[in-house]
């Protein structure tokens, strides 16, 4: 589908100030405690608006249109994996490492069991999503478009709804008690499987409106590698495919 097909959307994203952190901490964070807090609010700031991107993004697509109806799909299906991987990743390793950390923190429990609550009703709501993009792309119909859009709709206020408190009770906790190698470890031990245009996509959308801190942070604990094809191929390639999706570019 060319990019001129494709109705330009109203919630393009600009890149955050580079006042840094919009999520207070506790008192002295250490620098790489940071990097555990910004790497959770940066996926957040993702799947929020990619959600509800998706869902204005349906609302007007052709209910007919195959092609249309499949790169939503996609992009759907592929959002939802990396949520539920890094759910995941917070349920078998990240919340752990806080409890064991911080074992008197009675704040901490609860919050952790209002979190696993919340986010075992978003992880199915990502899955029946998923059905409903799948359903959509074969059927080819108003209803069945308008079922995905509504799920997207739901799922992007659940999610805005979670990750505001989890930010508020659970990321300031996390940024005074995990220590550097505890987090370090986490990190070292949770890969998402995507594949290697993926990756690279997932990172062009975690790059676009990030703060100037957050950008140098997740380019830092690149490998080389990674870099290297961000910088030569990767991010060509990530704005011809958000203006194939969005009918805009990126932000800057």
């Amino acid at each position: 589908m060319t990019a001129t097909a494709v109705r330009p959307t109203g919630l393009i994203p600009a890149p955050r100030a580079a006042a840094d952190d919009t999520t207070p901490l506790r008192a002295g964070p250490a620098p790489a405690v940071c990097r555990a807090v910004a790497y959770q609010r940066v996926l957040h700031q993702l799947v929020r608006r990619e959600l509800a991107l998706l869902a204005e993004l349906g609302s007007w697509a052709p209910a007919d249109e195959k092609a249309r109806s499949t790169a939503l799909a996609r992009h759907a299906e592929l959002i939802s994996r990396v949520l539920l991987h890094h759910h995941t990743v917070e349920r078998q390793a990240v919340w752990p490492a806080l409890l064991r950390a911080a074992p008197a923190a009675r704040d901490a429990v609860d919050a952790v069991d209002a979190w696993t609550v919340r986010c075992s009703r978003i992880d199915r709501m990502l899955r029946d999503a998923v059905t409903t993009a799948r359903q959509w792309q074969v059927a080819g119909t108003v209803p069945a478009r308008n079922a995905f859009t509504s799920a997207c709709r739901a799922l992007a206020e659940a999610v805005e709804v979670q990750t505001a408190e989890e930010e508020r009770t659970l990321l300031p906790l996390l940024g005074e008690h995990l220590a550097t190698e505890e987090w370090a470890a986490v990190a070292a031990s949770s890969h998402c499987r995507l594949s290697g245009p993926e990756q690279l996509f997932v990172l062009g959308l975690a790059l676009e409106d990030s703060c100037a801190g957050d950008r140098v942070r997740l380019m830092e604990g690149l490998p080389w590698s990674a870099r290297t094809a961000w910088r030569v191929y990767g991010a060509r390639r990530y704005r011809a495919a958000v203006v194939r999706l969005r009918g805009a570019p990126p932000a800057a």
